[in-house]
């Protein structure tokens, strides 16, 4: 049976993007595969400089099927950005209408029931649901048997052809098209004239099972996904929509009884493979003779098709490939293969369907399962707990663990790092909670293991820093080499202290193939299961807890073919400009033609999709300060200033600050100045409490462009619970000082003046003096320590915000003795005299000060 689903296809990636997503083809002419060479409609070769086609542009008023602006915001904000129940839809349309019935006016949407019409009148992301049913047919024994054995099992797909249409000097391993594999096969893609000039498109699949609910019944869903290897890794990891769900795969049960049945697993097996072949199937045409299909750019081209890696967690991958390769058919029975090899070697791989697919080579790294979950959290953590109980005690062990746990309470505030109140001792554990702790471990239990151990955990982390990098030069692969051997030299101590028995296992395996796979796929960052994952909250966890639970997987089809469609419909509409600032400043702009109508930008995202600028820029809050606490004033002067901060000499440090600024030129040291010989200013100033840095960080979460915002907070009073004093990086120009050129600080406050016409934008800081000329050798992190003068005071400056890098985030240098239990994150900073420089904050802080 079928169903008129239409999809959430990537609706017009390539328009989206216009065309930037598919990388550049190398300069090899043979391997001139990236984009191939323009053609017409009908496939026909166009000269290289010829224009795309011309299309008529949209009209910018053209809302179909919505009939203005209101009504699409409307829609997607109660379907999209905030999804909403039936009945709370016809709740707030309520509300709104009698709002408006003193006007004569009316909403946008009339009930529920009217908003989804318009959802699906929508024209575009028309992909229909189609479904096949898969039934055993081998041999039935007599009498009895199982009931399994006469089920028929749904399997509900979209057609990828379909879905594919509407996505779109040192070698450097970054996107996907960028590596070996990619390569091989565009040439042997060209030594067939029928697809010379063919644009080479690999389909990259992805599954996982889930389950939404245990407490209702264990429902479970084996979602399928499908993405293309010619979208660049900045769109993957941005969740900018590169992948699409194709397909929910059936899931045979039994009882408990036969689970085990060999014939039940072989056919639960089976069933797997043969669905992926058939719902593949449609795209076999065209891995062998090219299709003409339309790319961002307005141009048609020829295209072949081919199978890419395939993103699955482990046990997932077992199920994949079941450790098969033909040489090992011919070396005995199956039973033989399975007892000697582990080999299930009497099914048929769904790869052998398709030309050009091995699937023992199409196995994707997997950072999140493999590495942040399988070796750091659930071996190395685990490792470190049996560690300590090995060689303490129970008792002992449980009070060093308890140690460890107010160590990572403890650590102070950062942007995008998640905060353990009760440190690391619960149960249910997620991803983004393995690779929050991956920031913060090391330090503390550096002083309560030995030093094997912390090296261990050294080596690890830049190995995983080093994978998740945006790219990957064959310099870089030296030291990813170098990281792998030192952990596997370090991990020794496991064994000799007999905290494990054993290091075969596969998942940590895994890491010693991450060379040849970074080769082979590019940088594993752009092909993780934490992006299928993710995807696994908009396709099937989202709609699942609003819909009703009967029947819900054909509701869970239409959810998606709707949020598809309005996926579809705000990419068109921001393409054509038609989105740019909100409803209400249009609607101002609208009645008033020459009114500048501003959009607040205080809750910025972290996520930026601004174009990429190299330079970092840093700017103050929009607003000064409006939230104090009760015993102080806001200061508005530069003398109130110097008292709120208890800094005697800040106006002195204002005066020398103009001195630099007003005569950059003047050779002497602005502290040997005699301050009568500096221009004087106690006038006015505002007061902020933050900041905002927006920099270039393409190896974590970040916009398509590479960009990412983060908050600088000086807050007197945070959250209303304490001080908030954000450390950063200061650019002091010069390679050979500091860390790389950089000084580290902490603010004490923003704030800005005008003098002689020009505004300074300033903060006052503290300064940190580093301790030695390189990182600590065994954690791998630089130290540093509060500056202080005569008398142990604080050393503090006022500098310019341009010279601010970006925030830092110091650890605390524990030792060996256990905390005070006064001691929290809101008071830590002050609590210590030394701290490490945490490069695992996030990418960029380890690229930065590694």
């Amino acid at each position: 049976m079928d169903i008129d689903v239409p999809d959430v296809l990537l609706q017009e990636l390539e328009n989206r993007y216009n065309g930037q997503d598919f990388p550049l083809p190398p300069d090899d002419e043979e391997r001139n595969f990236g984009h191939g060479r323009p053609c017409d409609a009908h496939g026909r070769f166009l000269d290289d400089n010829a224009l795309p086609p011309s299309h008529e542009p949209q009209s910018p008023n053209d809302w179909t099927p919505f009939h203005n602006r209101t009504e699409f915001e409307t829609a997607d904000l109660f379907y999209t950005q905030n999804p909403t129940s039936a009945r709370k839809i016809d709740v707030h349309l309520a509300l709104w209408a009698s709002t408006l019935l003193k006007h004569g006016d009316a909403p946008p949407f009339a009930d529920h029931r009217d908003l989804y019409v318009m959802i699906d009148a929508i024209p575009l992301g028309e992909v229909k649901w189609e479904s096949f049913s898969c039934s055993y047919t081998g041999e039935k024994p007599e009498g009895t048997y199982l009931p399994w054995m006469d089920s028929a099992f749904d399997v509900w797909y979209r057609d990828p052809h379909q879905v594919y249409s509407t996505l779109g000097e040192e070698h450097r391993y970054g996107d996907f098209m960028s590596a070996d594999w990619a390569w091989d096969q565009a040439d042997t893609i060209s030594k067939d004239p029928d697809t010379m000039g063919a644009t080479f498109v690999p389909v990259i699949l992805g599954s996982d099972k889930m389950t939404v609910s245990v407490g209702t019944g264990n429902n479970e869903y084996y979602p399928l996904y499908l993405s293309i290897g010619n979208i660049h890794n900045n769109v993957q990891r941005a969740h900018q929509n590169a992948v699409a769900v194709i397909g929910f795969l059936a899931m045979p049960k039994t009882t408990k009884e036969h689970a085990s049945d060999p014939h039940f697993q072989k056919f639960h097996r089976q069933l797997f493979h043969s669905s992926l072949s058939k719902i593949l199937e449609r795209l076999r045409p065209g891995m062998t003779k090219p299709e003409v299909a339309k790319f961002g750019d307005g141009h048609f081209q020829r295209v072949i098709y081919g199978l890419g890696p395939y993103i699955a967690d482990y046990e997932e991958q077992v199920l994949l490939a079941c450790i098969y390769t033909e040489e090992l058919i011919d070396m005995g029975t199956y039973l033989e293969l399975w007892d000697e090899f582990g080999v299930v070697a009497d099914l048929v791989l769904f790869t052998n369907d398709f030309p050009r697919a091995d699937i023992c080579q199409l196995i994707a790294p997997d950072i999140l399962h493999q590495l942040v979950k399988g070796t750091f959290k659930d071996h190395l953590v685990d490792w470190v707990h049996k560690y300590l109980i090995q060689t303490h005690g129970a008792r002992d062990a449980q009070r060093i663990l308890d140690d460890i746990d107010h160590r990572i309470a403890i650590v102070a505030h950062f942007a995008g790092l998640r905060h353990f109140p009760q440190g690391c001792g619960f149960k249910q554990w997620t991803g983004d909670d393995s690779k929050a702790l991956m920031k913060v471990y090391i330090a503390a239990i550096e002083g309560h293991v030995p030093v094997e151990i912390v090296c261990t955990f050294r080596a690890f982390l830049k190995f995983c820093y080093i994978v998740r990098k945006n790219a990957i030069t064959e310099h870089t692969l030296e030291k990813l080499q170098d990281a792998v051997s030192r952990f596997h030299h370090y991990c020794k101590i496991f064994l000799e202290t007999d905290t494990i028995s054993t290091f075969s296992l596969p998942r940590q395996h895994s890491v010693s193939h991450y060379l040849q796979l970074i080769r082979l796929f590019g940088a594993p960052n752009g092909f993780c299961s934490s992006i299928t994952e993710s995807k696994h909250i908009k396709a099937v966890k989202g709609p699942w807890r609003q819909l009703s639970k009967y029947q819900v997987l054909g509701q869970m089809l239409v959810m998606n073919q709707r949020l598809d469609k309005l996926a579809a419909a705000r990419v068109n509409f921001t393409s054509c400009g038609m989105l740019n600032g909100t409803c209400l400043s249009a609607a101002l702009e609208a009645l008033y033609e020459n009114l500048d109508v501003s959009v607040p930008e205080d809750d910025i995202d972290s996520v930026d999709h601004g174009p990429t600028i190299l330079q970092v820029h840093t700017r103050l809050a929009r607003t000064t300060r409006k939230y104090i606490p009760s015993f102080l004033c806001c200061a508005c002067t530069v003398l109130a200033l110097t008292e709120e901060l208890s800094i005697p000499r800040l106006t002195e440090m204002v005066h020398r600050f103009l001195f630099q600024k007003t005569r950059p030129d003047d050779p002497r040291d602005v502290s040997e100045i005699p301050i009568a010989g500096c221009p004087r200013y106690e006038g006015k100033i505002s007061v902020f409490n933050s900041a905002c840095s927006r920099f270039y960080a393409p190896s974590d979460l970040s916009g398509i462009g590479g960009m990412r915002i983060e908050h600088i907070r000086a807050c007197p009073m945070w959250q209303n619970e304490a001080p908030c004093y954000d450390c950063v990086f200061v650019n002091i120009g010069s390679e050979d000082v500091g860390i790389r050129g950089l000084e580290v600080a902490r603010i004490r406050t923003f704030f800005l003046f005008n003098y002689g016409g020009i505004t300074y934008l300033c903060a006052v800081v503290r300064w940190f003096n580093i301790i030695g000329d390189s990182p600590n050798e065994d954690t791998g992190m630089w130290m540093v320590r509060p500056a202080c003068g005569t008398n142990n005071a604080p050393i503090y400056n006022i500098i310019h915000v341009d010279s601010i890098y970006h925030a830092a985030h110091l650890i605390p240098i524990y030792g060996r003795r256990f905390l005070h239990r006064g001691i929290n994150l809101h008071n830590s900073y002050d609590s210590f005299c030394t701290f490490y420089v945490n490069k695992y904050a996030d990418h960029h802080a380890f690229e930065l000060v590694s």
